[in-house]
This record gives structure tokens, sequence and C-alpha cells, in this order.
């Protein structure tokens, strides 16, 4: 029979790390030779510099803008800017009057058009609606059941607009994951698949819209206000009304005459056919989609269901100034060089590269070849946290500014903090009289709940700075969140498998005094003595102090108050048994 070899524990996940590793590079790999990605990370515009330019708001007709619209015009942009994956952008007023916009690198025609273009709002009927997620490959429509129209659109609200292509293009619409570089605008007079983006409380939505019924042009106001029931009494549900002109009016109330027959069609309150729904679509996103309840006549629906304050305001705001037929004109443009500049990051590097080192000189001091494991174990974390960082700013657009460089080097300290509460407890368990064998596993077992509450209590915080903070502190935020990510990985990944393995080598399972776990440099008494004696509670750190002062010394600064005390009892009662036996002679 033959024998099979010893065990290697911690090998298989060493070669599982290492093949992540390997998968995330071969894909960067593959990002940079499509000519798509890079090897070196995106940088902000603080580091990197960019493009500044000022536009100047026209309003059709020539009325002026007060500030209340320019804010609103502000946050538009803003949406803009955010939705076509352009990262670490910063937008603001001038004078009252401009707005400025600096992006990070060189920004795209198509994006230049998206920022000077007027709001787009309009109202559609909804053809067709569904669950935001993309329909799996397996589920989707055989050819054969792929709806086709049979006539010319009657109206708005035919399903004969709905073609094989449309459809196909709202089952694989993701709307968690819309695509970023369709940035021209939908033609009003042709169906629309888009989303309505999910809420606090409310998961997206994907919609197949009919053209375009309503200009957002015939809004001439909007407002909110708590809802009065039946008796006129006022509840505590929040309405929002609009109010259109003489145009919007005729044309809101030939909609609202269609789709109330889908309606009562379908059963009133009880139904669920989305062709009595219309939607409001700002820039070519659903941004409410109410049914109709009734007939609107006299131009001033009322939108219910479920708002909040703070919601109703919102939709209400968006309804009243997203339609403003406000554009804007590219005033001045400019190259702008990095706001903080590269002596700022070589300074931080700079800063990174002492933290890096003084850690690596107390590991070795402390931990003699022991600490080779911590250097290691902060070149894996590195490389790991790079190469997200890299693959990030590939695929998300994301930009590391100078606070995210400062989170990863706070991140330096957190992660080696990790590797030291490891090494203590099996520096405890080797006290205790174990093996190194023994002493790693016991050490693990008590370590990694430290460890998980420690890296858990890091990422609640660089959770809630993220979405309550606002500008460069989320860079640091997340840079905090992602290497803490990095750090339990290479301690469940890499250390603890590293120890294992060294724990059966001969330089560390016997203690080498330069390996930094030599027992008798811990002040440990072996459980079995010799000549049939065995450790009594005598022999505790304070009884191998004669033997090994260095030792004794460092395990008696290693113990707790209740430890300490407890050898100093045993000291005392030592002394006496001592005096008592003199006596006695």
């Amino acid at each position: 029979m033959a024998r099979t070899g010893p065990k290697k524990p911690g090998l298989r996940v060493l070669v599982w790390l290492g093949v992540i590793i390997a998968a995330l590079t071969a894909v960067l790999a593959g990002g940079t030779l499509s000519g798509q990605a890079s090897w070196a990370p995106k940088l902000a515009l603080d580091l990197e510099g960019g493009t500044q330019m000022i536009l100047a708001p026209k309003v059709e007709g020539g009325s002026d803008i007060n500030e209340e619209q320019l804010n609103q015009a502000v946050a538009i942009i803003r949406q803009r800017v955010d939705g076509s994956g352009v990262a670490e952008a910063e937008i603001s007023t001038q004078s009252g009057r401009n707005v400025v916009v600096s992006l990070p690198g060189t920004p795209s025609s198509q994006t230049r058009d998206l920022i000077q273009a007027s709001a787009d709002m309009n109202f559609r009927p909804v053809l067709l609606s569904g669950a935001g997620a993309p329909v799996p490959e397996e589920s989707r429509a055989p050819e054969d059941q792929l709806p086709k129209p049979t006539a010319e659109p009657a109206n708005s609200s035919d399903i004969n607009w709905i073609t094989p292509e449309i459809y196909r293009q709202f089952e694989s619409l993701d709307c968690d994951n819309p695509a970023q570089d369709e940035q021209e605008r939908s033609d009003p007079a042709k169906p629309l698949v888009t989303c309505e983006p999910a809420t606090d409380t409310t998961p997206a939505i994907k919609y197949i819209l009919g053209p375009v019924e309503v200009k957002g042009s015939n809004i001439v106001t909007s407002s909110f206000q708590l809802q009065q029931g039946a008796q006129g009494a006022v509840t505590n549900d929040w309405a929002v009304n609009i109010q259109f002109d003489d145009e919007g009016t005729a044309k809101f109330k030939e909609v609202t005459e269609r789709l109330n027959q889908f309606y009562v069609a379908a059963g009133g309150e009880s139904g669920t056919d989305p062709k009595a729904q219309f939607a409001i679509v700002l820039d070519d996103q659903v941004i409410s989609a109410p049914r109709s309840l009734a007939v609107i006549t006299d131009g001033r629906p009322q939108i219910t269901g479920g708002f909040t304050e703070q919601t109703a305001k919102t939709l209400s705001d968006q309804l009243r100034f997203g339609a403003l037929p406000i554009s804007f004109e590219i005033q001045s443009e400019q190259q702008i060089s990095a706001t903080l500049g590269g002596e700022q990051l070589r300074m931080g590097l700079l800063a990174g590269l002492i933290g890096l080192l003084l850690v690596v000189v107390y590991s070795l001091f402390q931990y003699r070849a022991l600490g080779f494991v911590t250097i290691a174990s902060l070149v894996v974390a590195g490389i790991l946290t790079y190469l997200a960082i890299a693959i990030l700013g590939w695929t998300e657009n994301y930009r590391l500014s100078l606070a995210g460089v400062a989170g990863i080097i706070v991140a330096i300290g957190q992660t080696a903090d990790s590797f030291i509460v490891y090494f203590e407890r099996i520096r405890d368990e080797l006290r205790e009289g174990r093996g190194l064998v023994s002493a790693v596993e016991n050490g693990w077992k008590r370590a990694k709940r430290t460890v998980l509450a420690s890296k858990a209590v890091n990422l609640l915080a660089a959770l809630v700075l993220y979405f309550v903070a606002v500008g460069n502190v989320r860079g640091f935020a997340f840079t905090l969140g992602l290497t803490a990510i990095a750090d339990l990985i290479v301690v469940f990944m890499f250390t603890h498998p590293t120890l294992q393995l060294l724990a059966r080598t001969r330089f560390f399972g016997e203690g080498h005094p330069l390996s930094g776990l030599d027992p008798k440099r811990l002040g440990a008494v072996p459980l079995y003595r010799g000549a049939g004696r065995v450790r009594t509670p005598e022999d505790g750190p304070v009884a191998v102090r004669a033997k090994n002062a260095g030792a004794a010394a460092e395990a008696e600064r290693r113990m707790t108050i209740a430890e300490r005390r407890l050898a100093e009892k045993q000291e005392q009662l030592a002394g006496s048994s001592k005096t008592a036996a003199k006596e006695n002679k």
C-alpha cells in the first residue's frame, strides 16, 4: 500500500489566492491590449488636471434666469456628468450667473454636447413595463413569439410600436448598469426603452414607452402639498400638482381619455394594465410613471401615491425646472493643471513609504524572521489594492484623488495591526507551553474574531463616510473600505496559510532564536519538564525570572492585570513557604 505524503495545510488556499491575483492581472492585461485600460490608475482632477468650461445659460425668449433655476440647472448637469461615467468632476456656479464645470482629462464631444443641451422633459404613454434586471438568455422569448406589428400604430399607446428589435432591447436592458456610451437624445416621434431608477423603497423598473404626447414646455408650474380627502380634510399623504398651458391642457385631456379606458378595462384600482400609465421622462429617464385614474379636463392633474415631503418636493422641482428651455453656451474652455500638483502627490507617496518603512523596521525588530511574513502580506495587499483600483478605473471610471491616497496610507497601519494581533495570539499560545503547530491553530481561532470585528468597524466607518460626506472625503472613504476588504482577503488567504506552512519547518518549528517564536525567549514552560515533572502554577513567568530575565520581563509585560496579580500572589506564597521551611529547620 503506497504511503501518502504529509498534508500541507494552507497550501491549497495560497494556490487559490494566486489564481485570484492571476485572474485580476489577466483581466487588466486584456483591457490594456485592447486599448481600453491602462496599467496606471486614473487620477482625479486634483492630481491630473483636466478641462474647465465656463457655461453661460441661455433661456428661450431671452428671459433672465434666477438663482433657484440656476441651482436646478447645476443639479441636472451634475446628474448628466455622473451618468456619462465621468468621476470626480467639480460643478459650481460663478457670480450667480454662470456655471463652472471642471472635468478630469479631456471630455469627449458627446459629453460636451450633453452638458450644453437643454433639459428635455416630456410625457410618454407606457406600453410595457417589467423588473429592472435583464432577462436571462435561457428565459428570453423565442423568435416566433416576439411581438410583430400588424398595422401602422393608431396612436402613442398602440402596441404596434413594439417591434422585435425594441422587445429584444427591453429584455437585455439592465437598469442597475445602463449603457453609458449612448449619449444621443431619443427621437420624440419613436418609442423609447428606458428605466426608472431604484429608490430607498422601490426597485428599478424598465419600460417601453410610446412617442411623446405632451412636452415639458407645456408645464406652467408645479407644486406639492398635503393631499385632501373626499370631505375636504387634509390627510398625511403628500401630492404633486401640475398646471399645463392651454395647448398642454388639450393634449393631456386627449391622453387621459385614452389611458382611462385601459384603467377601467383592467378593473380600476385592482387592475395592473401598464397602458393605463403615463411616464414623466427627464433626459430620457423616467422620474415617475403614475396611472391615469380619471379624465383630466382642466389641465391640473395631481400625482399621488406614497410620497414623503422630500420626494414630493423633488418631483415638483423636477417638473418645474426640468422643463425649462435652458441650454448652455460654452463661454470659455481651458486646460487646467492639477489643483494640488505632482509635488503633493510625491509628498503623499513619500509619507506612505516612510510609514511602510517604519512598519517594516518595527516588524523585523519585534518579530525577527516572522516580520518577513508581515512584509510579504503587505506586498500582497498592495498588489490586490492596486489591481482593484486600476480595474475600477477602466470599468467604472474611478479616479484616484489625493484623499484616496491618504486612505491607502492610513490603511497600511490598520493592515499591519491585523498581523500583529495574530502573531501575539500565537506567542501567547507558545507561552502556555504548546507546540508551534498547535499555537498557530489555536492563536488563529482567537485572532480571527478580533480581526473580523476590527475590519467590520473599518468598513462601517467607510460606508458612513462615503454616503454622508461629499467631495474628496468620499474618495478617502472608498479607498479605506477597499483596503479593509483587501486586508481580510490577505489575512485569511495568505498570512494564516503561510504560518501553517512555516510552523512545519525546522527553523520556525524548533523555535530558532531568530525566528521570533523562540519559546525560551518568550518565557514559555513546557507541560512536561522531564524526569517525571510536569508544569505547575508556580512555573509561570515569575518563576523563570532567574533563568531568563529578559524573557520573563517580556512575558510579564504581556500579562493582563488579573494574571499579574495572580503571579504576585503565587510569588508571595512561594516566599512564605520558603520562610516557613527555614524556621522549621
